[in-house]
């Protein structure tokens, strides 16, 4: 299951969006350090599911169909909240930055309205810039890489001279565990001076930020997003960043519950809800609904969470969703179960390597691979697309 680890400093409301995300009941509080221990739960993104296209009735194993969508599962990260000086131990620095290399993308919470310092502590709305608190985490987990990097370097370059070895896989080496590949170090490593014996601490530090940003893509949540001051803040930090989503975790929380005892209607990822028990709603109630109507899902077109996920998993992973099946006429697998499976791959795949995702075994007994849309044998070259019906063929 792919990883998303949920960062940022303590009280920005990143047990907020966990438990958004993943209906969980992590502990949640005003004060720094709630979270302690990286809380894991099961997250789910959205995606069409080709069922009503195709006019069947899908079973599915491995993911959830609510009337046409489906909902693949991710596994999310909230880690311990990271405070400025993390990469030289405070806080719970180290325990974050060893849990974080776990996640495939990063989702980092912020708060937007500038209600809380550097150190987490409650502050007066609009005092404390955000902008701030995306610099500093950025450079606490490239400090702390660059730590484990230049820990050894005099006598690893010595080792690389004398045994002639390749410099990108020395790095691959002292990264091991972080879950950085040799080829995001091969990428990163282009942008700087090929001469390695040349590096100083300037060009050393700007190879682990690049090998950050290609191995760690990050999406910035701007939370907190319903309070005055936060709507400035984040047209600011869209200016200067990419892959910026405003959200609002509490209101998230507030309408999942509403629907759950059944006063409203709503699914997540919703731009508005229905209210189908008016009596039942006290006048605080009403008037909660209607302020997160206004502010949030009026203003930006949900609560945030839910296109949080998709983006992170669709987009800056640039994943597609593929539906392997064993018979391509019915679209089902040996137990007759209508597209069973729904994989996250990577764009750019081809049917051997979803072969692989689906067994070893499959993935060594590959033959071809057939459309199942079009009942047609497909290239082994062919480039997967999103949504693809495939049936593996084996030996």
């Amino acid at each position: 299951m792919l990883q998303i680890a949920v960062t940022g400093k303590p009280n920005v409301g990143k047990s907020s969006f966990f438990n958004s995300a993943t209906s969980s009941s992590v502990e949640m509080a005003n004060y720094p350090f709630t979270t302690i221990d990286a809380n894991k739960a099961v997250a789910h993104v959205v995606s069409d599911c080709p069922c009503k296209e195709l006019d069947v009735t899908c079973n599915p194993r491995n993911s959830i169909c609510i009337d046409g969508k489906r909902l693949i599962p991710v596994e999310l990260i909230d880690v311990a909240g990271l405070v400025p000086g993390a990469h030289e131990g405070k806080g719970l620095g180290n325990k974050f930055l060893d849990d974080l290399m776990q996640a495939k993308v990063l989702i980092h919470v912020i708060d937007a309205s500038g209600s809380t310092n550097a150190e987490g502590q409650p502050v007066e709305a609009g005092s404390h810039d955000p902008l701030d608190d995306l610099e500093f985490m950025e450079h606490e987990i490239v400090m702390w890489m660059y730590g484990i990097l230049n820990r050894n370097w005099s006598r690893l370059v010595r080792k690389i001279e004398a045994e002639k070895l390749d410099i990108a896989k020395v790095i691959f080496d002292q990264l091991s565990g972080t879950g950085i590949s040799l080829e995001d170090i091969i990428e990163a490593k282009r942008t700087v001076n090929p001469d390695y014996t040349k590096w100083d601490e300037e060009e050393f530090i700007k190879l682990t930020r690049n090998i950050l940003r290609i191995a760690k893509p990050m999406l910035i949540i701007a939370n907190k997003a319903d309070l005055p001051t936060s709507e400035e803040n984040i047209k600011r930090i869209k200016e200067k960043y990419p892959n910026v989503i405003p959200t609002s975790a509490e209101s998230e929380i507030a309408l999942v519950k509403a629907a759950e005892s059944g006063l409203i209607k709503y699914t997540s990822g919703d731009s508005d809800f229905e209210i189908l028990k008016e009596d039942e709603l006290s006048p605080n109630q009403l008037k909660a609904l209607e302020y997160i109507r206004t502010n949030i899902l009026e203003k930006y077109g949900s609560t945030g969470v839910q296109q949080a996920l998709n983006e992170a998993i669709f987009n800056l992973l640039n994943m597609i969703v593929v539906y392997p099946v064993e018979d391509e006429h019915k679209y089902t697998d040996q137990k007759g179960n209508v597209l069973p499976d729904a994989i996250l791959i990577p764009k750019g795949s081809v049917p051997r390597e979803l072969a692989y995702m689906v067994h070893s075994d499959i993935g060594d007994n590959f033959m071809h691979a057939v459309d199942a849309r079009k009942n047609m044998r497909v290239a082994s070259d062919y480039e997967l697309s999103d949504n693809d019906i495939i049936s593996i063929i084996t030996r």
